[in-house]
Parts: C-alpha cells; structure tokens; sequence
C-alpha cells in the first residue's frame, strides 16, 4: 500500500516554501520563513564581544536560540521560562552548529550574531525551516554590518540549508508535514551546504530499522530538496549584492 499525501505533493515535492525578508524592523537581519503551514520568524541581532573563551582571539561567534509559542500547536503549550526543555536545547545547538558553517569568524571580528527562531504555526519541520530561513536573515544582517562600515569584508563563506525527509511504508518521502511525521517509522533531518556537502544528519527509526539502501534513497531525496532551497534562499537575497556577501566563493 503506498502512502497518499494528504496534501496531494508527489514523494519528493516540497511543501511551498517563502521568506519574507524585513519582517521586523529592528533586527539587522529578519524573515518569516514558510514551509507549507509551518512559520518560523528568524531575526539575527549583533552585539560587540563574545564569550570569554574567545577573548582576545580576534574571533567572533554565533549562537542561537529556539522557542515554540504557545498557540503555535493546536493545544497550548506553556511557555518554557526558567528551564529548556531537552527538545529546545537540543533544536537551538543544531541551528548554531548549522550556521556556524556559514561563517569565517576571522573576517567577523570579535562580534556576536544571535539568531532567534521563534516558531508562529507548527506543522512539523520547524528545526529546518529555522535553519533554512536562519541563513537568509544572516546574509541581510551581514549585508547591513557591510553597509555600515562595521566590516571591512563578508564573514559568510558559503549557503547553509536544511529538510527533512522520512519513511512512511516503507518508501521515502520528502518535507513531512505534522501527519506524516506522525506516522513515519523512519525520520531524518539534513543539512547541508551549497555544495551539497553533508553538515549534520539527524536520523531515528521510531520503529525497527531500516537499511542502507533506504537511507540512500533519503539522501538523494534530501539532496533534491535542498538543491530547490538554495535557489529559494539566493532569491530572497537578491536584494543584497550576492557577490560582496559571497565574494564569488
């Protein structure tokens, strides 16, 4: 029996996907990003410094922070205060880990960017569209730092994009929306960067296990997804100049 969609796409089709670039306005760089009926805003913010095991390297950082809203699910969920649950801390190291790869913190100077990731609607996917729109607010943010005369030349060396792929009856499906997440015995998140090179994997059989061809097939599909995104990602920053932000790399 093959799995139907609910949403009609074909295995490897994305869900529409947007960024909708100066969302907020005091934010150097901010977008709500889509992936379907998934909304994450991502807004990056600059401060002066950075944490003291830098110090004095001339090296900057960036660091992330992830957050669900409460109305953001059909049932409310309460606002996580004084403790992050595993989830969130885990979601908002993988966000820094993927975006750090974006960036020479050389050329950043000893500066901090923060990326939040505020999640609006859920509907599954929420850590790779942050990721995916994350970047696009990091090169609108870099793009002001170089307007400014804040740098003297773009950190970014390279795109950063992520999507989710998964296993439902046995056959790989690519952006699983909440029902089919729900249902996939096996799920996985890439991301990867402009050369389709591998950053991080993050994949669990929720029942059994599965084999090496079929964790093959998830990452062509992957692939395939991400290669569309990167597009996406360089069209919404086609109001920047692309190549003072990427230096032909």
């Amino acid at each position: 029996m093959v799995w139907q969609r609910p949403d009609g796409r074909k295995p490897a089709e994305l869900r529409p996907i947007s960024f909708h670039a100066g969302f907020t306005r005091f934010a150097p760089g901010s977008v709500l990003t889509k992936f379907g009926d998934t909304q994450v805003l991502c807004t990056v913010t600059v401060s002066e410094g950075v944490p003291k095991f830098l110090t004095g390297t001339g090296k900057g950082w960036l660091t992330a922070e992830y957050r669900m809203l409460p109305s953001a699910t059909q049932e409310r969920q309460a606002r996580e205060l004084l403790k992050l649950s595993g989830r969130t801390q885990e979601i908002q190291r993988l966000i820094g880990r993927s975006l750090r790869a974006a960036i020479d913190f050389e050329a950043l100077g000893e500066r901090t960017l923060t990326v939040d990731a505020d999640v609006l609607q859920a509907d599954a996917g929420t850590r790779t569209a942050a990721i995916t729109g994350g970047f696009v607010a990091l090169a609108h943010a870099v793009s002001q730092l170089l307007q400014q005369g804040r740098l003297e030349r773009s950190p970014l060396c390279g795109q950063v994009a992520a999507i989710s792929v998964g296993l439902l009856q046995g056959e790989p499906y690519l952006d699983l929306n909440y029902l089919e997440d729900l249902a996939a015995t096996v799920d996985f998140n890439v991301v990867m960067n402009q050369h389709l090179g591998i950053i991080e994997v993050q994949g669990t059989a929720e029942e059994g296990s599965y084999s090496r061809t079929q964790l093959n097939q998830l990452l062509d599909f992957a692939e395939k997804g991400i290669q569309q995104l990167l597009i996406s990602q360089r069209e919404a920053i086609a109001s920047a100049d692309w190549d003072q932000l990427f230096m032909a790399k």
